[in-house]
């Protein structure tokens, strides 16, 4: 293992990572692993890839650095190889076979570091009868339970964004299992592949509600739960301007003092009547509408209600606390959000902004000792390609 950089911060200084391109949760999990002070370099292709957007954009790639090796080239998987034999931990998102095929599976690459945590990120996982089939964040959630328990009875499933499936069922278990693998490779100097499959971690996100059902305590049906938005205080309402508020008023004392501002004490309806759910969802759906969100706010300011207003994207960096947290920071002319969580004696931070395609060839090869990362074909693209982005690729990668 390298030997921390003085400049560098977070909990990971000192840690090697080497990430083959791809979009999505693998280059999340990369930048997780940046932002809390890893060394990742990017091995991009020639020409760049990832998001169809200008490189610039890519938050994803923040606080690392770039190469370009063409995996596909006779000389390319050596350099790969060149580089994994200095690194602590590789991230690949292709499908099963393919980082074999190019010459870099983990065979090869334990041969050069029998340390090396070799994480692995796909949808359906390196075994089973879907392995080999294309796929997204919605498929992948779907399968697994997730995807079904989301959304108004009656109407189709509400798709969560990406967030569910890729980020959270995804690189989040990759981020994980990364870091406890290179915990066993520190104790016992053994490396280990690390098979992180958004359908396994987006069944294990559903653990409680999975034994909720067990035990007969939730419904298997839409909004029909104390969670899923069935429940008349834990849900969503529009306002007079068509904003909305969140309400989550689980427990009795927070329903009272909700009931009490929103001014229905007089007239709701016990809560643990399910039978008047209906109407307590009525009584307090009118309510809302009577005023604006921004004078709800007002309404439940300071209070234990659990009652926040639903702000957009542009508008969430505002809000009061998020700012006095900076739960969002500016770097690069980018509002981002900034490294979480947070470390008392080793805090992360934004240190640069995304890494363009080859631009940090030289300073890798010198600070990594890979000179054959400077051979000519391995520079890089030009200005004007690096401008151009690169056509995107599913989020389980073919070759």
């Amino acid at each position: 293992m390298a030997v921390p950089d003085k400049g560098v911060h977070g909990p990971l200084a000192g840690v090697r990572v080497v990430e083959l391109a791809g979009i999505g949760p693998g280059p999340f999990a990369a930048m997780l692993l940046a932002d809390l002070g890893a060394d990742v370099v990017r091995v991009d292709r020639p020409g760049g890839g990832g998001l169809a957007i200008d490189p610039a954009y890519d938050v994803t790639n923040r606080n690392k650095r770039s190469v370009v090796v063409d995996l596909k080239a006779p000389e390319g998987p050596a350099r790969v190889l060149d580089l994994v034999a200095r690194a602590d931990v590789l991230i690949e998102g292709y499908r099963p076979g393919v980082a074999e095929r190019l010459g870099v599976g983990p065979a090869p690459c334990h041969a050069r570091n029998p340390r090396l945590v070799y994480g692995r990120m796909t949808g359906w996982g390196q075994e089973g009868p879907l392995a080999q089939r294309a796929g997204h964040d919605i498929a992948y959630i779907a399968l697994t339970g997730t995807l079904g328990m989301i959304g108004a009875p009656g109407e189709p499933p509400t798709v969560p964004a990406n967030l569910l499936g890729d980020y959270a069922g995804g690189s989040l278990y990759l981020v994980v299992g990364v870091l406890a693998a290179l915990h066993h490779a520190r104790s016992t100097g053994a490396g280990q592949v690390v098979d992180a499959a958004i359908v396994d971690g987006t069944a294990h996100l559903s653990a409680m509600i999975r034994g909720m059902l067990a035990a007969g305590s939730w419904q298997d049906r839409r909004g029909a739960n104390l969670l899923d938005g069935g429940c008349p205080f834990y849900g969503t309402y529009a306002t007079a301007d068509g904003e909305h508020m969140a309400v989550g008023a689980l427990e009795q004392q927070f329903y009272d003092e909700f009931i009490a501002l929103i001014g229905l004490g007089e007239v709701a309806p016990a809560r643990k009547d399910l039978a008047r759910w209906g109407e307590l969802r009525e009584a307090v759906a009118a309510r809302f509408r009577t005023r604006t969100r921004a004078e709800w706010t007002a309404v439940f300011e300071g209070s234990d209600a659990c009652v926040a207003p639903v702000l957009s994207l542009r508008e969430a960096p505002e809000h009061p606390h998020l700012a006095a947290r900076g739960t969002f920071t500016d770097h690069s002319g980018i509002t981002q959000p900034a490294p979480a969580p947070r470390f008392s004696a080793t805090p992360a931070s934004v240190r640069s902004g995304p890494a363009q395609p080859g631009a940090d060839t030289a300073a890798v090869a010198h600070d990594w000792d890979v000179p054959d990362l400077l051979a000519p074909d391995a520079r890089g693209p030009g200005p004007a390609a690096r401008d151009t982005p690169a056509p995107p690729h599913p989020t389980q990668e073919g070759a």
